[in-house]
């Protein structure tokens, strides 16, 4: 693909949330990221993370050029070609290499609110599955808080989400955050990014005897 395609707010994003996954991962691991979209990120933390090797993933294979394109741009070594994946499924794509061991991180961007609320316990669920004990899960986007005000231009992109799809909306943090402790996931570390985003890492802890 000689166009990748290319998403304004990733290019922008891509270098805030890298300097916070400096400060939550070791030098070396093993990553997949979920709704790998143009594949912007996977490129841009492969190239900064040469330690980690990461596995990106989409529910839609036509994404998958423009993953390899930005890859290939950026002259990374260190990804797997593309899976499809998606979330709902009650396995994840074990059929790949990359899978056959437990992952130190997932990564997702910018997923839970353009996707059904049944998205999140399916990310949560496939996460505690593939990440090793200790391992980290990364969420970054919008979400809404209790006790924070929210910002206006959240209100407005929220309204904007559910009238393109009822279905779609900024979650609250709460009701994520109970998804996440239902599959044994729980949140350890918020960090406020710019245009009114979170990075959250949730850990897996083991499971009591």
């Amino acid at each position: 693909m000689s166009n990748p395609l290319h998403s304004p707010a990733a290019e922008r994003n891509r270098q805030p949330i890298l300097e916070v996954l400096r400060t939550l991962l070791p030098a070396t691991g093993r990553a997949l990221e979920v709704a790998s979209g143009t594949g912007q990120h996977v490129a841009w933390f492969a190239a900064a993370l040469p330690g980690w090797t990461w596995q990106p993933s989409d529910a839609q294979a036509e994404h998958f050029d423009s993953i390899s394109a930005w890859c290939a741009d950026a002259a990374v070594h260190n990804v797997h070609p593309p899976v499809v994946l998606d979330v709902l499924a009650p396995q994840w794509p074990a059929s790949a290499p990359a899978f056959a061991t437990p992952f130190d991180l997932v990564y997702c961007a910018n997923m839970l609110h353009i996707a059904p609320w049944a998205c999140c316990a399916g990310l949560m669920q496939g996460a505690a599955r593939h990440l090793a004990p200790g391992g980290h899960l990364v969420t970054y986007g919008p979400y809404l808080e209790g006790g924070v005000p929210t910002a206006p231009g959240n209100r407005d992109f929220d309204a904007s989400l559910r009238e393109r799809n009822p279905a779609w909306g900024i979650r609250r943090l709460q009701d994520v955050a109970q998804v996440a402790a239902a599959a044994g996931l729980h949140l350890v570390a918020r960090h406020a990014l710019p245009a009114n985003n979170l990075l959250l890492a949730w850990e897996r802890r083991p499971s009591n005897p």
